[in-house]
C-alpha cells in the first residue's frame, strides 16, 4: 500500500516538473538562444520545483498555527519579509540537494579509486543486510544518524568563534516565525549543506529517500520556529522538537555559548550530552541582544555583509588571542 502510494506520488511529481520544464523553461531557452543548456536546466527545475513544494507544505502547515495561537503579536512585521526573502532564495536553490548531487559524483569517483585497490566504501545497507527491504525502518535510520550530524553540527556553530559570527545572523531576529528557519548567512548556509550532504551519501542514504528526509525535516525545523504557543506534551516533548523547545534555544539568554537545545529533529541528543532545557511554562522573548542593528533589522544585502564582517573581525581575534582570555563566541 505504501509503496503504491509513494510510486504515485513520485509519478505526479515528476509528470509536474516535465510540464512545467516543456511548458515554460523549453520556450524560454530556445527565445533566448540557450538550448544547449537544456539538460542543466532541466536538472534545476527538479530543484527548484521540489523547493517550491517544501514552501507550500511548510506553510499550509505552519501559517494557521501561527494564527490560532501566536506567542507574540505585532504591529510592524516588515522584519518579518527579510525571512521570507531568506526562504525563497534558500528553498528554491535548494542548498542541501544540490550539495548531495555534486558530492555523488565526487563519491563515484571516490568508490572508483577504492574498488581498484580491492576497498569498498562501508554504508548502512552493506552494515544492515537486507535493510532496503524496510525503507521505512531505513528511512528512520537514515533520519537518527543525519540528526545526529545536525547536532554536532548545531554545537559547533555555538562554539567555534568564526561559525557563530555567521550563525548568529540567525539568532537575531527578534520576530522568530517560521520564515526564520531559512535566515541563515549563505556561507553558513554552503558549510551547513555540504556537511549534510557529505554525511548523506556516507552512510549511503539512496538518492529516491534523500529528497523525503530533506522534505521532513524541513517541516519539523520550520514548525520548530513558528510563533505558536504550542508544546508536545511531558512524552511529546522529549521524542520530537517543538516550537516551545526550540524556542528556548533562540531566547534572548541562550545565544553563543550560553545555548541550549540543540537538537534539531529529536531531543535525545540534548538530553544524552546535558545541554536540554524541557521547562514547559516559559515562551521567552528571542533574539541576540548584542547583535548589530543592521543585523537586527536590516536588509538581506545588509545582514549578508554585517555577517562577513564579523566572520573577519572573529578570526582576527582568535590569529591574535594569546594566554588565558579565549575568543569570544557571542
Amino acid at each position: 500500500m505504501l509503496n503504491d502510494l509513494y510510486a504515485a506520488l513520485s509519478g505526479a511529481y515528476t509528470a509536474s516538473i516535465e510540464w512545467v520544464f516543456e511548458g515554460a523553461v523549453i520556450p524560454a531557452l530556445y527565445a533566448l538562444g540557450l538550448m544547449e543548456w537544456a539538460e542543466d536546466a532541466f536538472d534545476w527545475t527538479g530543484f527548484a520545483f521540489f523547493g517550491l513544494v517544501q514552501v507550500l507544505v511548510v506553510y499550509a502547515v505552519c501559517r494557521p498555527l501561527e494564527a490560532w495561537r501566536p506567542v507574540e503579536r505585532w504591529a510592524d512585521r516588515r522584519v518579518v519579509w527579510s525571512d521570507v526573502a531568506y526562504t525563497l532564495l534558500t528553498r528554491l536553490g535548494l542548498l542541501p540537494l544540490i550539495a548531495f548531487v555534486a558530492f555523488a559524483s565526487a563519491q563515484s569517483a571516490l568508490n572508483g579509486w577504492l574498488v581498484g585497490h580491492g576497498l569498498v566504501m562501508p554504508t548502512l545497507d552493506s552494515l544492515i543486510p537486507g535493510l532496503r527491504d524496510y525503507p521505512l525502518l531505513a528511512l528512520l535510520l537514515y533520519l537518527v544518524i543525519l540528526d545526529f550530524g545536525a547536532y554536532v553540527m548545531h554545537w559547533l556553530q555555538h562554539h567555534l568563534p568564526w561559525w557563530w559570527a555567521l550563525h548568529s545572523v540567525h539568532h537575531a531576529q527578534q520576530q522568530m516565525t517560521f520564515w526564520t528557519d531559512d535566515r541563515n548567512h549563505i556561507l553558513d548556509e554552503v558549510i551547513s549543506a555540504c556537511w549534510t550532504g557529505a554525511l548523506a551519501l556516507l552512510i549511503g542514504v539512496p538518492p529516491a529517500q534523500f529528497p523525503v528526509i530533506v522534505l521532513l525535516s524541513r517541516l519539523v525545523e520550520a514548525l520548530s520556529h513558528a510563533n505558536v504557543r504550542l508544546s508536545f506534551g511531558r512524552i511529546g516533548e522529549r521524542l520530537l522538537v517543538s516550537p516551545r523547545f526550540h524556542r528556548l534555544h533562540h531566547g534572548v539568554l541562550s545565544v553563543g555559548e550560553r545555548g541550549r537545545n540543540y537538537a534539531v529533529l529529536f531531543p535525545v541528543w540534548d538530553w544524552i550530552f546535558g545541554t536540554a532545557d524541557f521547562d514547559r511554562s516559559r515562551y521567552p522573548r528571542t533574539g541576540d541582544p548584542e547583535a548589530l542593528e543592521e543585523v537586527t533589522r536590516g536588509s538581506w544585502f545588509q545582514q549578508q555583509v554585517a555577517g562577513m564582517r564579523q566572520l573577519g573581525a572573529a578570526v582576527w581575534r582568535s590569529l591574535r588571542w594569546r594566554g588565558g582570555e579565549r575568543p569570544r563566541t557571542g
